[in-house]
């Protein structure tokens, strides 16, 4: 029998360790061609949308897919995960908290791979609920000691940076507007929906690398010209996926100032394929756009540890 996991479930058993080792565990498949990874595809109806991203991790056995509904109800996710061997579905996951926590542990894993080792300042573009997995994940793999938050609601930005303070224990400040986000900051985070950059890319200090969690689309862009052309390092979660949906990218491969060979896949640089940051001077970017290895490696660790502590509910294909 498949095992159904609910919000609460996950919430349960799914820690930001676990998520940072998974998710580095399905770049690393990916850079060694033990992975497969399908690029998002929609559905769009007047009313709704629906978006599907599927893959599989081959030396794990598994292989399924992360579905997701958005209409002005809101969002629904669901993760379903399958034997790659005798195809039997083994488990379905609700995944609004596993996707915000393996979004935030991709950002961290390019923070641990491309920061530079002693970054401890980050200005944060983005308030919400995805941003705390961006902050938490980055605490574990950087010594960060400030946070400078902005939004452009300033009671956003100041609920968000008490919280911060609160959960970490590390100083938190609310950015007084885009640019105070990001002077001498070693680390930039954008994770909005903004279809217009939200900084000027000649604001950020020699050395900063630049995570872009939140445009995941041709309509969404958050990163400015000047920032790509800036970045000695251009990272993506996917090369297909960025080509295909990247709106900070898509003004610069058109114009011939950055080309697709130049994009650096998470997972080549997980396996040494290719290099990440040179010097301490560099400029690296990282932009994330989801991948469905990163869900399944996710929800298979949370299937082992569900067995284990008897969490979750039995279920038998077809009688739902």
């Amino acid at each position: 029998m498949a095992l159904f996991l609910s919000e609460a479930d996950v919430k349960q058993l799914l820690t930001m360790d676990l998520a940072l080792e998974a998710v580095e565990a399905a770049h690393r498949a990916h850079g060694t061609g033990r992975a497969i990874d399908i690029p998002r595809q929609r559905t769009r109806v007047p009313t709704a949308s629906m978006h599907i991203l599927q893959g599989a991790l081959l030396d794990e056995g598994v292989m399924g897919y992360k579905a997701y509904t958005v209409s002005k109800e809101g969002a629904r996710f669901l993760v379903h995960l399958f034997d790659a061997v005798t195809g039997r579905l083994l488990a379905m996951m609700e995944a609004d908290y596993l996707g915000m926590m393996r979004t935030g542990a991709t950002g961290g894993l390019a923070a641990k791979l491309l920061a530079r080792a002693d970054a401890a300042t980050v200005g944060i573009f983005g308030a919400g609920w995805q941003a705390q997995s961006q902050i938490e994940a980055l605490c574990q793999v950087r010594p960060l000691k400030r946070i400078k938050v902005f939004s452009r609601d300033p009671d956003k930005r100041r609920t968000a940076t008490a919280d911060f303070q609160r959960r970490l224990g590390i100083e938190a400040i609310p950015a007084e507007s885009p640019e105070a986000a990001v002077r001498d900051s070693d680390i930039v985070v954008t994770i909005t929906s903004s279809a217009t950059p939200v900084f000027d890319g000649t604001w950020l200090a020699e050395g900063c690398h630049v995570n872009a969690a939140g445009s995941n689309a041709l309509i969404r862009r958050e990163i400015d010209e000047k920032t790509v052309g800036r970045a000695a390092v251009v990272c993506v979660d996917s090369r297909a996926t960025a080509l295909a949906e990247s709106g900070d990218l898509l003004p610069a491969l058109e114009k011939g100032r950055l080309h697709a060979g130049q994009l650096v896949e998470l997972g080549e640089i997980v396996a040494g394929v290719r290099p990440g940051r040179k010097s301490t001077q560099e400029i690296t970017l990282f932009e994330s756009h989801g991948m469905a290895i990163q869900d399944l490696a996710v929800a298979n660790r949370l299937l082992r540890f569900a067995r284990e502590r008897g969490v979750g509910r039995e279920v038998v294909p077809g009688s739902i």
